[in-house]
């Protein structure tokens, strides 16, 4: 029969385990994970050359000077990237860690799940001394009405006694600037005892980001760019008209341009060709 110390001892240990290892901090890519916090290492970081985003050349050129300076121990802001679907918002950010993170190895990108914000103290307390400059990265940022998130974000970015550790950044995207719906905003607006401190208290936290990067629909000319650099990086060799007439007509049965819609044409035509796009 088990001895009762060692039941209580066994049912202990259950409710508090022991913390888990700080991870090593070799690889260049993590997924933050909560319950049980942790690091998990990304061998292979789904993304294109920065050289195939086409048409997004200012915003290109600002991130990659603050991601320079930041690698480079110099100030540097958080950066929301916001605007247009499909445009290359995630994928620039993956872009320029990747091209900066070959001149500065200690460079790394930590991406964070909005679901998972109310966990961002721990994940910062983990990184806060760890060694390398790490890039947080939260793709697809946005709030509903009855969303407390924003505020364990906005605590952490400027506020808080500790503040931001000096090698982290915040990077996110979202599809509005202000990180909520207009008609939230309105609501608020239209029901606070005090509207204007009532939207000021929700649409703050984007103040918190010093850049914010636009990005808006592109147009054919830059839509036809985009499949003609993605034909030249993987050798997929069409005739000029005959590409432009499908490209045109992928686009038409979307309803949209984009970086997105460029790339999934461009998917479908490699497959056409028998063309691997395996790295």
């Amino acid at each position: 029969m088990t001895d009762p110390l060692e039941r209580i001892a066994a049912a202990l240990e259950r409710l508090a385990p022991p913390p888990a290892a700080a991870p090593d901090f070799s690889a260049s890519a993590y997924v933050w994970q909560p319950d049980p916090d942790r690091l998990v290492p990304v061998e292979r970081v789904n993304r294109v050359d920065v050289s195939l985003l086409v048409g997004i050349d200012r915003a290109r050129d600002t991130l990659m000077d603050n991601t320079r300076r930041f690698a480079a121990g110099l100030p540097a802001n958080n950066a929301l990237l916001w605007g247009a679907r499909g445009m290359g918002k995630s994928s620039l950010v993956k872009a320029i860690h990747g091209a900066v993170q070959r001149a500065h190895a200690a460079l790394k990108i930590v991406e964070i799940q909005r679901e998972d914000l109310a966990s961002i103290d721990r994940c910062l307390a983990l990184l806060r001394g760890a060694p390398g400059r790490f890039l947080l990265f939260c793709d697809d940022l946005s709030f509903s009405h009855d969303d407390a998130h924003y505020k364990s974000l906005k605590a952490v970015l400027d506020g808080g006694i500790e503040g931001r550790p000096d090698n982290v950044i915040l990077y996110a995207t979202s599809n509005r600037r202000h990180l909520m719906p207009r008609d939230m905003i309105e609501n608020e607006r239209g029901s606070a005892i005090n509207p204007s401190e009532a939207v000021e208290e929700k649409v703050s936290l984007s103040d918190r980001f010093g850049l914010w990067l636009g990005f808006h629909p592109c147009g054919q000319d830059e839509y036809l760019a985009m499949i003609r650099g993605y034909c030249e990086a993987h050798g997929v060799q069409v005739d000029e008209d005959t590409l432009r007439a499908e490209a045109i007509e992928w686009q038409a049965t979307r309803g949209a341009r984009s970086g997105r819609v460029a790339w999934q044409f461009f998917t479908d035509l490699a497959g056409r060709h028998g063309i691997s796009l395996a790295v």
